[in-house]
């Protein structure tokens, strides 16, 4: 392609029109005309703005294909961030399952009637493998984010707003569901206990009522991760505002990123801690990870209130 057909390319698929396009560059409307039909070229300097202002390289503006540049970034983006959002998503999701998991072997016990034969400390080895494979995919999905980030800290904005407006409407539906999942496991836990009041007076029977409602739980999470990090892929400007280390947009999410990092590794810690002083890792101490979720959202208020 000619730098007039990358121009006209450029130009239309942000959406500008030559006025506006001449506006910026203080020229008039007929000479970005005569650049798109290659009867002129731009000066140097009109041709470094050209490219601060499509986020191209001279090279490729001049010589290259930039229809065809922009595709093989496209698929690199999309299909980056599509395993990324499935492996939060995992990880997030095996967290859930773990204590899923936990609560179900232990509860077994009424199944076999003798007693405790399935011991807690066994039911919750469970749980830290859960942990330790769960952290392992969250370590190396991130890993692997922050290289993509380094080599495209700026990504063009090559999605179509028939594919946003797609995506938003599916997005809709994945949240619903999500949160449909959680309600849900609440509804039939608050029926249970209200149709057998007796569950909470056998320990077994009430571990695998938590093992359900830590099922649905993991569900609802996991689907509005998912949901959200998907969300995110599609909103480039704000990506490129976040990878960017001079804008405010940078400063917040590595700010919002250690703080909430720091409160779930104190959760951790305390959930723990709470389990070998007490004696167990029952649905009282689970609390303690809702609790470190708020937390990271009232961290991330205080410091989106304080960098604005």
């Amino acid at each position: 392609m000619s730098l007039g057909e990358n121009l006209q390319y450029l130009r239309k698929r942000d959406n500008i029109t030559q006025e506006q396009l001449a506006e910026q560059l203080e020229v008039s409307r007929q000479s970005v005309s005569k650049w798109e039909s290659d009867t002129t070229y731009p000066e140097m300097e009109k041709l470094f703005q050209l490219c601060q202002i499509f986020h191209c390289s001279i090279d490729d503006f001049v010589q290259g294909t930039i229809k065809d540049v922009n595709l093989e970034e496209k698929k690199e983006y999309d299909r980056h961030m599509n395993e990324f959002s499935k492996f939060i998503s995992l990880g997030v999701g095996l967290i859930f399952l773990g204590i899923c998991s936990m609560f179900f072997i232990y509860g077994c016990n009424f199944f076999v009637g003798r007693g405790e034969v399935i011991r807690e400390e066994f039911s919750t080895m469970i749980l830290l493998v859960f942990l330790t494979i769960s952290v392992a995919i969250l370590i190396i999905a991130g890993i692997q984010h922050s290289d993509f980030i380094k080599k495209h800290p700026i990504v063009e904005n090559f999605y179509s707003q028939n594919e946003i407006d797609a995506f938003n409407k599916k997005f809709s539906i994945m949240i619903a569901a999500g949160v449909s999942a959680i309600l849900i496991g609440i509804i039939i836990i608050m029926g249970l206990d209200a149709a057998y009041p007796q569950i909470d007076y056998y320990e077994y029977l009430e571990s695998l009522e938590s093992s359900f409602f830590m099922f649905c739980i993991m569900i609802g999470v996991t689907v509005i991760v998912y949901a959200s990090l998907q969300k995110s892929k599609y909103n480039i400007d704000e990506y490129n505002k976040e990878h960017d280390i001079n804008s405010r947009e940078y400063k917040k999410s590595e700010q919002k990123s250690r703080a909430c990092g720091c409160i779930m590794l104190i959760s951790t810690i305390i959930y723990l801690l709470f389990g070998f002083i007490r004696g167990g890792w029952g649905m009282p101490y689970v609390v303690i990870f809702a609790v470190g979720g708020i937390c990271c959202a009232i961290a991330s208020i205080i410091i989106n209130a304080k960098n604005n």
